[in-house]
């Protein structure tokens, strides 16, 4: 902002008779600069908040599939609760549950990557 009063003061542009145009001027862009510093902000809220997100999301993914292999079940004794049906999938796709936590461990790899060239920090 000093650099654009700078300029303005150094070149005099032609105004029609308003004294005040340097005070307007520099009204108008604090007030960019106060907008600008809000959408940083809100940015840099909405990148922690998906960070928070894939840290939860890995990492319950890990410990249901630390549950899957640590609690087996014998198929043939689960009754028809719900719970049990949950334990059965667990049980018979447990070999396929660390495809989504490794898919989560890439997705938020790659937003802390586009994190860093975006000179954005939070």
């Amino acid at each position: 902002m000093k650099e654009i009063e700078d300029f303005l003061r150094e070149n005099k542009p032609v105004v029609k008779d308003n004294p005040t145009f340097i005070l307007e001027a520099r009204r108008r862009m604090e007030a960019v600069e106060g907008i600008k510093a809000e959408v940083d902000r809100q940015r840099c809220y909405g990148r922690l908040a998906l960070i928070i997100t894939l840290m939860a999301g890995l990492l319950l993914g890990v410990v249901a599939t630390a549950i899957a292999f640590l609690y087996p079940i014998d198929a043939e004794s689960v009754g028809k609760g719900v719970l049990d049906s949950i334990r059965l999938f667990l049980t018979t796709w447990k070999q396929y549950l660390l495809l989504p936590v490794a898919l989560l461990a890439i997705a938020l790899s790659l937003v802390l990557i586009s994190g860093k060239r975006g000179k954005s920090t939070f």
